[in-house]
């Protein structure tokens, strides 16, 4: 196929494959970069006669590479027009070039010796992809591990809980596993048979770490009084962090469960290696969401606590800011640890968090100049502060709507 490029896209990456040649002009043509796409192992699951046989030769004469879909990579499955295949959930088209210069139009491969038309090789490269993009958030929640106070295996050894306790060593049975697989290239039997009860496991802790969050929000819903209320945002400040380190965990295990996965469902059973892959990626997408919720309405009760502090902040000089704070802290690390994880903020949550950093910010100046700074505040109060509490309750309000949907749906 000279100066041709198979294209495939599955929502979450793009694979580029052809020439080595040809490959890399692309890629220099648009100005990406990526990484291996280890296509050749698809030759190891091939029996004679079979269609992974039959393009064997072909496997072994292409390059192919992947990168994440970005905002600049998913530009490329726009211009270039690929068509999506309701079977499979994937683009997929030929980006043809003429004298060594890659063009942009797209002619959909016909030929039986195409790549794109054999079902076996599309479904066995979609299932690698699913698995570079896993790994790769796997190495961002690593990142993300690494950048808070303390690691995730501190933070469970911590615990004396059982359920965390066994989550250890799932992690410890996971990592061996994730070995042996980058030294065979497959995952055997006696492989897979060391992991089969880890998912169990995981989602005990998940859930486990999940109903931490739910009972620190629900304490933080039955305060009243100031003073409890400060005391009970700190205690949301100090272990939030920690329990979103366990969910971080949890996931980074339940990915890696799914390459191993991938990886055996290829080696057993090749046909069934589409609809494998698709219900993964479905049951991603819930645990996402539903670990969304759970963070969602903790930084909703949170807020709606900030919003309380700041009426009374006249009243509670020194209290009230320090709520504000904790509600700040809390709802800074739901949004990183959303980020690492892929799951877009609410706007309001941003919204608020802007609004109380400013509100803290104001009056943290107006009540440190004193005798002055009382009477600046009490001119704070009666004109910027009605104001912002309009934008606060206005704000709790949709917060808390959505919460009450959201828990009617879950019931």
């Amino acid at each position: 196929m000279d100066n041709e490029i198979q294209l495939i896209s599955d929502g979450d990456g793009l694979a580029i494959i052809g020439d080595p040649t040809d490959v890399e002009r692309f890629l220099a043509s648009e100005g990406l970069s990526a990484k291996d796409l280890p296509l050749p192992r698809l030759k190891s699951v091939a029996s004679a006669g079979s269609a992974l046989a039959q393009a064997g030769s072909e496997i072994s004469a292409n390059s192919s590479r992947w990168m994440k879909l970005t905002k600049e990579s998913a530009h490329l499955v726009k211009k270039h027009g690929l068509r999506e295949s309701s079977k499979n959930g994937l683009k997929t088209g030929v980006v043809k070039g003429q004298k060594g210069q890659i063009g942009g139009f797209v002619e959909f491969a016909k030929k039986p010796g195409a790549l794109l038309s054999n079902p076996a090789i599309l479904a066995g490269a979609a299932s690698i992809m699913a698995q570079l993009a896993m790994q790769q958030a796997m190495d961002e929640i690593t990142d993300y591990l690494a950048t808070i106070d303390e690691k995730v295996d501190d933070v469970l050894r911590a615990q004396k809980d059982a359920v965390l306790a066994r989550m250890i060593g799932v992690g410890f049975v996971l990592e061996e596993a994730m070995t042996l697989r980058e030294s065979r290239g497959r995952v055997d039997e006696v492989t897979w048979s060391k992991v089969q009860t880890a998912p169990t496991t995981i989602a005990e802790t998940q859930a486990y770490a999940l109903r931490q969050l739910d009972a620190l929000a629900e304490k933080l819903e039955r305060k009243t009084g100031i003073g409890d209320l400060a005391t009970a945002a700190k205690e949301a400040e100090a272990k939030v962090q920690e329990w979103l380190a366990v969910l971080a965990r949890c996931f980074q295990l339940q990915d890696a469960i799914a390459v191993l996965e991938l990886d055996r469902v290829l080696d057993a059973s090749p046909d069934e290696l589409d609809g494998h892959r698709l219900g993964l990626k479905e049951a991603r997408q819930k645990r996402l969401e539903l670990i969304s919720r759970t963070t969602q309405l903790l930084v909703t009760r949170i807020n709606a606590a900030a919003g309380m502090a700041n009426e009374k902040v006249l009243l509670h000089p020194t209290t009230s800011p320090a709520v504000v704070r904790s509600s700040n802290h809390v709802a800074i690390s739901v949004d990183e640890f959303h980020g690492r994880l892929g799951i877009e903020s609410g706007r309001e949550s941003a919204e608020a968090r802007r609004w109380v950093d400013a509100a803290s910010e104001a009056k943290d100046k107006a009540l440190e100049t004193g005798a002055n700074g009382v009477g600046a505040a009490v001119s704070f109060g009666s004109k910027t502060l009605d104001r912002a509490g309009s934008v606060t309750g206005k704000l709790a309000g949709k917060l808390a709507d959505r919460a009450r949907r959201q828990r009617g749906d879950a019931e």
